[in-house]
């Protein structure tokens, strides 16, 4: 006889309480094996694949995808000991926290005619019932809120081809469809009729009358949260510097001639950090107020502002001080696919002693960011741009670069916070500075 266990949504780490249904995996009827992912969530720090402890038969989901359930609350319940071919009747023992339990997920299997599970319902895609879906997997949509406005709306994600990576659906293609089919976003009926494809998608053009809410939650609440943290908290200061950045341009061009691995630009930057970082301490460092003591770290874990799709995150390169320029690209590759993908981990995006904004994919010479609490200073580098220059006494046309210094006051003064500045500007200009400290 089955059993039927509970599966509740587990503790994801890192302090979080609760998490959003981006999609799920698994239907009602289907069978699971022990540490398949059963459903796809949004946490404030990353997106995640829960994987389900036991094998057997799905006989219930709880929450529809957009809802946000807290740690504790029912997932699915799971039929062990079902008599469904291949199921698995054991609970796998590993305990759910963080990311997964299991490196290799399982491809889900559906309960074959003849067998005793439930029979699924009809899949509900966009939050009215349907065919099923494409046989290659879901929708790729870049957000449970575009989800929800396109159910909202009555519009159907599976009749569209987004205009992001790889089709990716994004908000600006699902309030296109809208408009072209004579409604707007915050209407409360659903459209007569939907059009059959979306290849482009033009900004949105603001309606009369029309507002839009975002609720901040998710990725943009966290960042909401954290900035808003920050700036009640640290008594920041910032300081800048121009620096003529066409022997560092040069120097990377030659170790890329050289062959093997090409070495990326804020690997290089990530490099002169941390020899900066060795000189200076106080900026590796964070504040405890509690003890009234300024904590200086020993290891640099060195965080990297990246802008995506769900929004701002700041993957972590651990022991950037212990790696190489080409072990720091390989990492900086890695960490910024998975936030291209929304993959990364709620481990990637935490522990963070101290960040390198590159700002100048923006196309901006400068700015003054706020720190990323806990840390006590952000590193920020504008575009590298041709500009007139004295050098060696006269005027040429050189590779300049704006360089600033967001500091926590807390933990130095502007002499160590110019220091530090001023040695990285030094090693921009004369790479060779970076010997002295190998």
């Amino acid at each position: 006889m089955a059993q039927v266990l509970e599966f509740k949504l587990p503790d994801l780490g890192e302090g979080l309480t609760e998490a959003e249904i981006v999609r799920w995996l698994v239907e009602v009827g289907d069978v699971v094996k022990i540490d398949q992912p059963v459903v796809e969530v949004e946490t404030a720090k990353a997106m995640v694949e829960v994987p389900c402890p036991y094998g057997g038969v799905v006989t219930a989901r709880f929450g529809e995808e957009g809802t946000e359930l807290p740690v504790g609350a029912p997932l699915i319940t799971v039929a062990v000991g079902a008599p469904a071919s291949g199921a698995e009747t054991e609970g796998s023992g590993n305990v759910l926290v963080g990311y997964g339990t299991s490196q290799a997920p399982a491809r889900r299997r559906r309960v074959k005619p003849g067998q005793t599970a439930a029979v699924a319902p009809p899949r509900e895609a966009n939050g009215h019932g349907g065919t099923p879906g494409p046989a290659d997997g879901p929708v790729p949509v870049i957000s449970p809120l575009v989800r929800r406005l396109a159910r909202q709306n009555g519009l159907d994600l599976r009749d569209m081809t987004g205009s992001g990576p790889d089709g990716l659906i994004l908000r600006a293609d699902v309030e296109y469809a809208l408009r072209a089919a004579g409604t707007q976003a915050g209407m409360s009926e659903p459209p007569a009729e939907a059009p059959a494809r979306v290849t482009s998608a033009p900004a949105p053009v603001p309606t009369a009358g029309t507002e839009l809410r975002v609720p901040l939650k998710g990725v943009r609440g966290a960042v909401a949260d954290k900035l808003s943290r920050s700036r009640r908290e640290i008594p920041d200061a910032t300081c800048w510097v121009d620096a003529d950045a066409t022997e560092l341009m040069r120097a990377r061009a030659a170790m890329n001639a050289a062959g093997g691995p090409k070495i990326s630009l804020i690997a290089v930057l990530a490099r002169i950090c941390t020899a900066a970082l060795a000189r200076f301490p106080e900026l590796n460092s964070t504040v405890d107020m509690e003890a009234r003591e300024v904590v200086q770290l020993d290891h640099v874990h060195l965080g990297f502002a990246a802008q995506t799709e769900r929004g701002l995150v700041v993957p972590v390169v651990r022991d950037a001080h212990a790696r190489d320029a080409e072990a720091l690209t390989a990492e900086f590759a890695r960490l910024t696919e998975s936030a291209r993908t929304g993959r990364l981990t709620p481990g990637d995006l935490t522990g963070g002693t101290f960040t390198l904004n590159n700002y100048g994919v923006f196309g901006v010479d400068g700015s003054t960011p706020i720190i990323n609490h806990p840390e006590a200073a952000m590193l920020g580098v504008g575009r590298i741009v041709p500009k007139p220059w004295v050098h060696e006494g006269e005027l040429a046309v050189r590779q300049v670069v704006q360089l600033s210094l967001t500091f926590d006051h807390r933990v130095c003064d502007g002499g160590t916070a110019g220091g530090f500045l001023r040695y990285v500007a030094d090693c921009v200009e004369q790479p060779a500075v970076l010997l002295r400290t190998l």
